[in-house]
């Protein structure tokens, strides 16, 4: 064994990297193949250990941790496929530090560095939306089951990825939009807290008494039961148009999904316009006033018209 270590020292061929390589020369006979067989059972020892510490410890902890954002299903999917990757990276990594598989290891990271330098400059569309998406995780401005708006396009979430966001909309078209589009410009979600707020001008005629009607439209507002008291509805007059005086009343409902704003703003209107009926209040139609004169030129009537 003495005869043995001396030239094996420092992993050269030939020479002892340690007792397997030992063991298995004595009943291999050669030193290199011996050295060789060591690096490849050193190797695969540690890709197992890494990969089982990976597997085993790291990724029950990034659920766990999922758990307490109360991460969905969906959102969780694409993270836990880059972490797997990057375990797998890891274990390979210290395979080949521990097999002393060093210069090959060097050439690897170079060969890597420069692929990924070219696909970089080949992919920034789809890298910044892949950032894009990470944010989105990150930063949660919505989640699937959301309704969203941004720019002229509005819709609830079907599904997120790393890449792109799929929005079903309300005319039931499904829009894949980068992820890039929804983080550089405004979005805005109006479900994001418990109660959302809703608006709504109704005009009256000049000659109708606002008092009254103000009360009417407050009546309303509290005898709905999905209009929450606090904060109650309130009135403001807010325009002065051309042919009715604007009353804007302003009223919170507790679901706000696209689906119950919509019946409840429609079923509130609905139950103002029948009570301004029953107490006499006109919700007038727009009125032109025209003036001018009639002349006759050559038997032919004419009209003279100015606003």
């Amino acid at each position: 064994m003495s005869a043995v270590a001396t030239p094996l020292q420092n992993g050269e061929p030939g020479g002892d990297s340690g007792i397997v390589a030992g063991v298995l020369e004595e009943s291999l006979g050669d030193a290199t193949v011996a050295a060789t067989v060591e690096r490849l059972v050193l190797f695969v020892v540690a890709f197992l250990i890494v990969y089982a510490v990976g597997r085993f410890v790291v990724i029950p902890l990034l659920n766990r941790a999922f758990d307490r954002r109360d991460l969905d299903r969906h959102a969780r999917r694409p993270l836990v496929k880059i972490t797997k990757f990057g375990i797998l990276f890891v274990a390979l990594a210290a395979a080949f530090g521990a097999a002393d598989f060093g210069n090959f290891l060097v050439s690897l990271a170079g060969i890597a560095a420069a692929g990924a330098l070219a696909v970089g400059l080949a992919m920034q569309n789809v890298i910044r939306n892949f950032v894009a998406g990470v944010f989105i995780y990150v930063d949660k401005p919505f989640k699937i089951g959301d309704w969203i708006e941004w720019d002229d396009h509005a819709g609830v979430v079907e599904d997120i990825s790393l890449r792109v966001t799929r929005v079903r909309t309300f005319d039931n078209e499904l829009l894949t939009v980068p992820n890039s589009a929804l983080t550089e410009n405004v979005l805005k979600n109006p479900v994001d807290a418990d109660t959302l707020r809703l608006k709504f001008v109704f005009g009256i005629g000049y000659d109708d008494d606002i008092e009254r009607a103000t009360e009417i439209i407050v009546e309303e507002g509290d005898r709905h039961p999905e209009i929450v008291d606090d904060p109650g509805p309130s009135v403001r007059l807010t325009e002065l148009g051309d042919s009715d005086v604007g009353l804007q009343s302003r009223f919170w409902i507790e679901t706000p999904s696209r689906a119950d704003f919509v019946r409840i703003k429609g079923e509130y209107v609905t139950a103002v316009k029948e009570r301004f009926d029953e107490e006499g209040i006109d919700i007038p139609y727009p009125v032109r006033t025209l003036e001018g004169d009639l002349a006759v030129e050559n038997g032919i009537e004419t009209a003279q018209v100015s606003d």
